[in-house]
C-alpha cells in the first residue's frame, strides 16, 4: 500500500457500511420490487428471458397478447414459430429468443411436468435460462433468496466496495456475505432501481444521490446538485 493511501476497510465496517446503503435506499425505493408483470412463475420465466436486451416497458406491452395465445409450458411448447415470432418480434432477437421458449416450455414439460422448478440447480438447465434469470424467478416467484447480478447491480457492488470482481458468481457470492439471505431479494430490487435512476453507468448523478455520504466512487458524476437532479430518471427501465 503506497504511503498515503486509506487503509482497507475492516470487515465489519464494511458490512455496516454497506447495510446502511441498503436501509437508505429501502427508504428511497419503498415500492422497490420486479418492473416485470407477472401472474406466475412460468410468466416470470418466460418475461425475464425477453427482457435481454431490451427494455421491461416493451415486455410488458407484449406480455398480454403473449400468454393470451400461450397460458402454460404445453401450448407455448406447441406453438407455431411464425405466430410466436410476430408476438414477441418488438423485444428484439425474436428468432432466437423464440427458440429459446419453444425449447424451455419443451423441457418444462419433459423434464418437470410442466411445472417450473424451484431450484437453481434445475433452473440453469432450461434452455435461455442463466444464473441471473434463475435468481429472478426464485426471489420473486418463489421468495427463495438469491442474488442477480444484472449490468445494474454488479456497477452499484463494485462502485459500493462491495467486490472488485466482473465475474457474477464471485460477485454473487461476496455481496452475498455481507447481507442476512432474507435481505437479498429486496437488495437486488434496491441496486437495480438506484442503477436505473440515479447510479448511470456513464454519468451518475452524484449530487442527487441518497446513498452518496457512504459511496467511494462519489464524484464519478456531477456532485452540484441541480446539475445530478437532471440526470435523474423518475420511470426506470423505460
Amino acid at each position: 500500500m503506497s504511503a498515503g493511501a486509506p487503509a482497507p476497510a475492516s470487515r465489519a465496517s464494511l458490512v455496516r457500511r454497506a447495510r446502511k446503503i441498503d436501509r437508505a435506499l429501502a427508504e428511497t425505493y419503498p415500492d422497490a420490487r420486479c418492473e416485470l408483470d407477472f401472474d406466475s412463475p412460468f410468466q416470470l420465466l418466460v418475461v425475464t428471458v425477453l427482457s435481454a436486451q431490451t427494455t421491461d416497458r416493451r415486455v410488458n406491452a407484449v406480455r398480454p397478447r403473449l400468454f393470451a395465445v400461450y397460458p402454460d409450458p404445453a401450448a407455448m411448447a406447441g406453438a407455431d414459430r411464425a405466430e410466436l415470432e410476430s408476438i414477441i418480434q418488438s423485444t428484439g432477437f425474436f428468432r432466437t429468443k423464440a427458440d429459446s421458449l419453444l425449447r424451455l416450455s419443451a423441457a418444462l414439460l419433459e423434464r418437470f411436468g410442466g411445472e417450473v422448478p424451484p431450484r437453481l440447480a434445475d433452473l440453469v438447465t432450461l434452455p435461455g435460462v442463466g444464473r441471473k434469470t434463475a435468481n429472478v424467478v426464485l426471489g420473486d416467484a418463489f421468495g427463495i433468496p438469491g442474488i442477480t447480478v444484472d449490468t445494474h447491480f454488479g456497477r452499484l457492488a463494485r462502485r459500493f466496495g462491495w467486490t472488485e470482481h466482473e465475474d457474477p458468481i464471485k460477485v454473487e457470492q461476496e455481496v452475498g456475505a455481507l447481507f442476512a439471505k432474507r435481505d437479498w431479494v429486496l437488495l437486488n430490487h434496491h441496486l437495480i432501481w438506484h442503477g436505473r435512476r440515479v447510479c448511470h453507468a456513464r454519468r451518475p448523478a452524484c449530487g442527487a444521490c441518497s446513498v452518496a455520504r457512504w459511496c467511494p466512487a462519489y464524484g464519478t458524476g456531477p456532485t452540484d446538485t441541480a446539475q445530478a437532479e437532471k440526470l435523474v430518471k423518475t420511470g426506470g427501465r423505460a
